[in-house]
């Protein structure tokens, strides 16, 4: 399947037996997105967000 980037337009390439939950990056700007949907042929991305580190605060 693939979908276009929100960030720059570019061409983002999931594969068919990606599953809820899994990471993509756009492979033009490197932005990372989270798979939030499949189904019917179709897949729907979110921007997955950055994991900052926990410094025991």
């Amino acid at each position: 399947m693939k979908t276009e980037c929100s960030m720059c337009g570019g061409l983002i390439e999931v594969p068919d037996d990606c599953l809820k939950g899994e990471l993509v990056s756009c492979p033009d700007c490197g932005t990372d997105y989270e798979v939030v949907g499949v189904g019917g042929g179709q897949v729907t991305l979110q921007a997955a967000e950055d994991v900052k580190e926990d410094w025991g605060e």
